[in-house]
C-alpha cells in the first residue's frame, strides 16, 4: 500500500446526493472510488436476485469489493482518493437493516480504524429533499433519516470526526468539499516540514 495516499469518506443517507458530488468532484480532478454495495446489487439483481441486500452473503460480498477498491491507487498526483461509503457505512447498513455483524465485517472495520485507513475527517452529506424508492434503495424518508442517523452513531462511535455538507446547490457542495481538502494539503504540507 502507498503511504503517501490520503483516502477521504463521502457518506449520508441514500438519495442524499453524495454520489453526485463525487462525480462533480471527479471533475475537478479528484480521484474517485465509487459505491461497492450499490455495485454488488446490481451484480445481483442482473444474475435475477430481487432483493440481494436481504441474502446472508450480501454484507461479506460488499466488504470484499470495498476492500479491493480500497487497494486502487489513485490516478491524481497528490495522491488524495474519495470514497463513495466504506465498510463503517456497511456495519451502519447491517445495523439498519438487522443483519448480521459477519467476522469478515468486524475484521474490515477493525483494521480499517486501527490502521488509519480512512483519513480522519469524514463528509457527511445533509439529506436533501425527499427520497424516492429504486430498485437499488427500496426507502422511504423515515428510512432514510433511520438510516442517517445510524450512520453518524457508527461513525463518531469508531473515532472519526464528521464535516457536515448541508443542503444546496452541487456545486457549492463540492467546494466545500474543496476548501476542506485545501486545508488538510496545507496541514500535511506543515506536518511534512515539522
Amino acid at each position: 500500500m502507498n503511504s503517501g495516499v490520503r483516502r477521504y469518506i463521502l457518506t449520508g443517507a441514500p438519495g442524499c446526493g453524495k454520489t453526485t458530488i463525487l462525480h462533480a468532484l471527479a471533475e475537478r480532478g479528484y480521484s474517485v472510488v465509487e459505491e461497492a454495495a450499490g455495485d454488488v446489487i446490481a451484480q445481483q439483481q442482473a444474475l435475477g436476485v430481487d432483493a440481494p441486500w436481504e441474502g446472508a452473503g450480501f454484507v461479506d460480498a460488499v466488504v470484499r469489493l470495498q476492500h479491493e477498491r480500497q487497494q486502487q491507487l489513485p490516478v491524481d498526483s497528490d495522491g488524495v482518493q474519495l470514497f463513495d461509503r466504506s465498510p463503517i457505512c456497511t456495519l451502519a447498513l447491517a445495523r439498519y437493516s438487522g443483519l448480521p455483524t459477519t467476522r469478515a465485517l468486524r475484521a474490515e472495520v477493525n483494521r480499517i480504524v486501527q490502521s488509519g485507513i480512512y483519513q480522519p475527517l469524514v463528509f457527511f452529506v445533509a439529506r436533501w429533499g425527499p427520497v424516492g424508492p429504486t430498485s437499488a434503495r427500496p426507502i422511504t424518508e423515515a428510512d432514510a433519516k433511520r438510516f442517517e442517523e445510524i450512520h453518524r452513531t457508527a461513525y463518531e462511535s469508531c473515532g472519526y470526526e464528521l464535516v457536515d455538507i448541508p443542503p444546496g446547490e452541487l456545486d457549492h457542495r463540492a467546494d466545500l468539499i474543496d476548501d476542506v481538502l485545501a486545508d488538510e494539503d496545507v496541514r500535511f504540507s506543515e506536518e511534512a516540514w515539522s
